[in-house]
């Protein structure tokens, strides 16, 4: 499996290698500008799995199948890549949430990708004097907003599934930390670790990536899903809402269609704890399904 993704990198640096020598096409909207975040464990910027994360396989194998765009990527944090996105003519980002707010100026591909739904980190010294906020294993995280009585952390820019979105749009700002740099999650940890925050959203496999990354043990923070959230949020690509971009977007399609489904699933599941990788492959035996989603 990491050799596999290994390749998939490798593949990934020589194709944008290329991008930066190809000869000039005619049509300077010929070029489709791929925004990267540092995502673990979908894409892995630094660190020990630098380059393993499964979009990190999947990007490679979707441009491999894209002949007539010339590629060229680019690691931004989620602001920047949401303010790209508005302004650029072919400007695309392989792993975006349908949001409404967005689809005005996004165009999407079909599903692209499932990934486990986010959730919230809380250090497990504070179990005990959270738990009245926690039932059935999962958050109620409009309770715990209402209470007043703690600070929540998340990325800047970035949607959380509906629900999750819903209530932080409804929750005073000083209860909320919003971090727009490009450690944004390792920060955020840093500060929870500091008490400055009970809770910090995300996706397991990515705090607890990044949580590794900043000393904090894996046995200091606890994982629970948001009450209402689906277990499961299906990803699409994204390119900038214009007619170069709504093009690329028709292309993309039919290349994602031709991709190995079992290879991109099983990269990111690698990543997964053991009992989340089981229910995982379990409750998706296909990697792309409904493709009538937006």
């Amino acid at each position: 499996m990491r050799h596999g993704c290994v390749r998939g990198f490798a593949q990934l640096c020589l194709v944008t290698a290329l991008a930066s020598v190809w000869p000039a096409s005619a049509h300077a909207q010929d070029t489709v500008i791929w925004l990267l975040r540092d995502l673990p464990p979908l894409t892995i910027f630094d660190g020990p799995g630098k380059g393993q994360g499964a979009l990190d396989q999947l990007l490679p194998l979707l441009i491999e199948r894209l002949p007539d765009y010339r590629h060229e990527v680019l690691h931004v944090n989620r602001a920047r890549g949401t303010q790209m996105l508005r302004e650029g003519t072919l400007i695309c980002d392989p792993s975006l949430l349908w949001t409404a707010k967005r689809a005005a100026y996004v165009a999407f591909s079909k599903q692209a990708f499932v990934v486990a739904s986010n959730g919230a980190a809380i250090r497990s010294s504070q179990g005990e004097q959270l738990a009245r906020f926690i039932s059935h294993g999962q958050l109620d995280l409009q309770a715990f907003l209402a209470a007043h009585e703690a600070r929540v952390g998340a990325v800047a820019e970035r949607s959380y599934g509906p629900n999750i979105d819903e209530a932080l749009k409804q929750t005073d700002t000083q209860h909320l930390a919003l971090h727009y740099g490009n450690d944004a999650m390792g920060s955020l940890l840093q500060m929870q670790r500091l008490g400055r925050l009970e809770a910090v959203l995300g996706y397991w496999p990515e705090i607890r990536y990044h949580a590794q990354q900043q000393g904090i043990a894996p046995d200091d923070l606890s994982f629970y899903p948001i009450k209402g959230s689906p277990p499961y949020q299906h990803t699409h690509i994204g390119c900038s809402n214009t007619p170069q971009g709504r093009q690329a977007i028709t292309r993309i399609n039919q290349a994602v269609r031709d991709i190995p489904q079992k290879q991109i699933q099983q990269a990111y599941a690698a990543w997964l704890d053991p009992l989340m990788r089981q229910n995982y492959l379990r409750d998706n035996p296909e990697f792309f399904q409904d493709w009538n989603e937006p």
